[in-house]
């Protein structure tokens, strides 16, 4: 009889335990030895909040609580000097994550939810954005190395309005996405240092759901305290 309730008691903690808002699986090709990581921010710090050690190519499942969406990173340590990262929004139920262990990060595939969808949208276009700023450093090197001040006029010219052509396009997605909380997280991650009105007009955008998420509470504050410098 005793040994039964220990059967019970052990059954109820181990389903209490991974009874949580947000399960991650995560299926990694030729991966053989490491650990894998669940990690989050939390204000300036990042915290694990779970982990798994990985014997050949066995089911990977970790688990978080979950107010509500957010960014999650996968952090896989395969006993080199190298740990590679996967940086992903989940929300409450299941988030699928694909990779392997050669290009652990460059090759992810992530399936979950609706905010995972808007910030590769969003992050590709990025990506054309960072090749454009990237270019234009090298075409200022090269100006630089030839004192040529037109070129070096022109490109600092090229150089503020792709800046300013980031900020009004980070602005009109998340005007276009003021459900998603993945809004106020890109203008806090992005374009932080904006004009308080552009701050002002996209939190003012945010349906009332998605200003009262993590990042929505977030970017009320950190407007507030803009204001207050």
């Amino acid at each position: 009889m005793k040994n039964t309730v220990f059967v019970l008691l052990l059954a109820i903690l181990f389903s209490c335990g991974k009874n949580k808002d947000l399960t991650v699986k995560v299926d990694v090709k030729g991966l053989k030895k490491g650990t894998i990581y669940l990690k989050k921010a939390q204000d300036t710090t990042i915290l694990t909040v779970d982990s798994l050690i990985v014997h050949g190519e066995e089911p990977i499942e970790l688990y978080s609580e979950l107010d509500s969406p957010e960014v999650f990173f996968l952090q896989l340590d395969k006993n080199s000097k190298e740990d590679e990262v996967i940086t992903f929004f989940a929300e409450k139920g299941i988030t699928e994550v694909s990779t392997n262990v050669k290009n652990f990060g460059l090759d992810a595939k992530i399936k979950g939810s609706k905010q995972q969808v808007a910030l590769e949208e969003y992050m590709e276009v990025m990506s054309r954005f960072n090749d454009r700023n990237l270019n234009l450093i090298k075409e200022r090197f090269d100006a630089l190395k030839t004192n040529d001040s037109a070129l070096i006029r022109s490109n600092e010219k090229a150089k503020n309005a792709l800046l300013k052509n980031k900020y009004l396009y980070t602005v009109n997605f998340a005007m276009k996405n003021n459900d998603n909380e993945v809004a106020p997280y890109i203008v806090l991650t992005e374009i932080a240092d904006a004009q308080i009105k552009w701050l002002d007009t996209v939190n003012n955008a945010l349906t009332p759901k998605v200003k009262e998420s993590k990042y929505g509470k977030k970017l009320e504050d950190f407007i507030a305290e803009r204001k207050k410098s």
